[in-house]
């Protein structure tokens, strides 16, 4: 995932100027390489994810896709320059679709980042192509704290501020992406969010590894940040039949 490129407004909110290449997750963490074909027996539907980073995506050259992520928003002052692009026309290409949210932590709320994600797009409607949205929440690419000057008991309840809010408003449970390391590291592995908010998983290897507590599964696995498809490679852990579940509520 890609943090926003240059310097925002807003009273609260401010971003270095230069662009962080690459996800903070594989900038932390060893990538392994790509996950084999052959030793994951159960169905799995491909997918990407995709920020300003990519830039306007050419939507009829992708191929294989079944589903995508699309960054909205960071903090409570940036909103991707592409969203609109990359977000409509997934959709007109048939590909379902939903929006993520950078969390910046130490600049506002989860209660107010909530907001600003769902007020510039992030929310959700039952229309059977549109995903819950999603919080992306990993190490800090504007500073060497990872965990935002938080600590654990204060990083959980921002998230579950977050989370609260994006279920009131959208009635429906935001997705929640992270690293494992992360989460141990950050939230003291909180496991309060594994029976409400689906895990899309991100790890860089060739397993999926060990999962956060609360969860006994992951929704999503980011697996590689290049490939074939447009950004960072997914897939859907199950068929597209469950893919179209989540999109419709009924995960």
């Amino acid at each position: 995932m890609f943090p926003a490129p240059a310097v925002a407004s807003g009273a609260d909110y401010s971003l270095a100027a230069t662009n962080h290449a690459g996800s903070q997750i594989a900038r932390h963490e060893t990538a392994r390489g790509n996950p084999p074909t052959a030793r994951e027996p159960i169905a799995r539907t491909p997918g990407h994810d995709v920020s300003g980073h990519q830039g306007a995506v050419d939507w009829n050259s992708v191929s294989g896709a079944s589903f995508t992520y699309v960054k909205a928003s960071e903090g409570t002052g940036y909103v991707s320059p592409v969203f609109g692009q990359q977000y409509d026309g997934a959709s007109a290409r048939g590909i379902i679709r939903g929006a993520y949210h950078f969390a910046r932590p130490d600049v506002s709320s989860g209660a107010a980042q909530a907001d600003y994600f769902i007020a510039v797009g992030g929310g959700w409607r039952g229309d059977g192509k549109t995903l819950p949205g999603a919080l992306d929440i990993e190490y800090n690419p504007y500073s060497d704290d990872a965990c935002y000057g938080l600590d654990p008991a204060r990083m959980t309840a921002w998230i579950t501020d977050f989370t609260a809010r994006y279920l009131a408003k959208v009635k429906r449970s935001a997705v929640i992406y992270t690293s494992t390391s992360w989460w141990q590291r950050c939230t003291g592995d909180a496991a309060k969010f594994g029976n409400t908010n689906p895990l899309w998983l991100a790890h860089h290897a060739p397993e999926i590894g060990p999962l956060p507590a609360g969860w006994d599964k992951q929704s999503i696995w980011q697996y590689a940040v290049q490939g074939a498809l447009p950004g960072d490679q997914n897939y859907y852990n199950g068929p597209i039949d469950r893919v179209r579940a989540l999109a419709q509520g009924a995960h």
